[in-house]
C-alpha cells in the first residue's frame, strides 16, 4: 500500500497552507493497492519532535474500504458524510490540526494509513490510544507518509 500527497512529496516540507501559519486545512492523501479483505482505514498523523512527546494531529478512522482519497480540507466534524469518525487531537479538537512547531529545527509529521480486516465501531472522538489499541491483531497494512515543517 502506498500513501501519497499531491500537496508534499515524501520527506518534503508541508506547504504553510497545511500549517497554523495557513489555513489549517488537511491536505490532500491518495492512497491505492490496499490488501484484499480491507474492511476500512484508519489515519493516524502525529509528530514525534515535539518537546512534550509525540504530538497528535488527527485521528481518523472507520473510512470504508472503497476510499482511495482524502480531499484537501476534510471538515472538521464527528462524524463524516462517508460514515468515516474522527476523533480528538492533542489540540483537543476533533479533525485535523495541522503543524505547529515551537521556532527551531524542522519537525517530522507522519502520516500513517491502516488497512483494517474490520470497522472499529469506535463512537466519534477516540483518542489515538483507543484506536490503536482497538487495532490491535486487526492491521492489515500501513503506509506512511512523511513531512517536515519548521518556523
Amino acid at each position: 500500500m502506498d500513501l501519497k500527497s499531491s500537496a508534499f512529496q515524501k520527506g518534503a516540507d508541508i506547504p504553510r497552507k497545511y500549517t497554523c501559519d495557513g489555513t489549517d486545512l488537511s491536505p490532500p492523501l491518495t492512497w491505492e493497492s490496499p490488501p484484499s479483505g480491507s474492511k476500512s482505514f484508519a489515519l493516524i498523523v502525529d509528530d514525534p519532535d515535539a518537546p512534550v512527546g509525540t504530538w497528535v494531529h488527527w485521528v481518523l478512522y472507520d473510512l470504508p474500504q472503497e476510499t482511495k482519497e482524502l480531499s484537501e480540507g476534510v471538515p472538521a466534524s464527528d462524524t463524516l458524510p462517508n460514515g468515516a469518525k474522527q476523533g480528538v487531537n492533542d489540540f483537543r479538537k476533533i479533525g485535523y490540526g495541522g503543524p505547529c512547531p515551537p521556532p527551531g529545527p524542522a519537525h517530522r509529521y507522519f502520516f500513517k494509513l491502516y488497512a483494517l480486516d474490520t470497522q472499529m465501531n469506535l463512537k466519534p472522538r477516540a483518542t489515538k490510544q483507543r484506536l490503536v489499541d482497538a487495532m490491535k491483531g486487526h492491521i492489515l497494512a500501513e503506509a506512511e507518509l512523511i513531512g517536515r515543517y519548521k518556523r
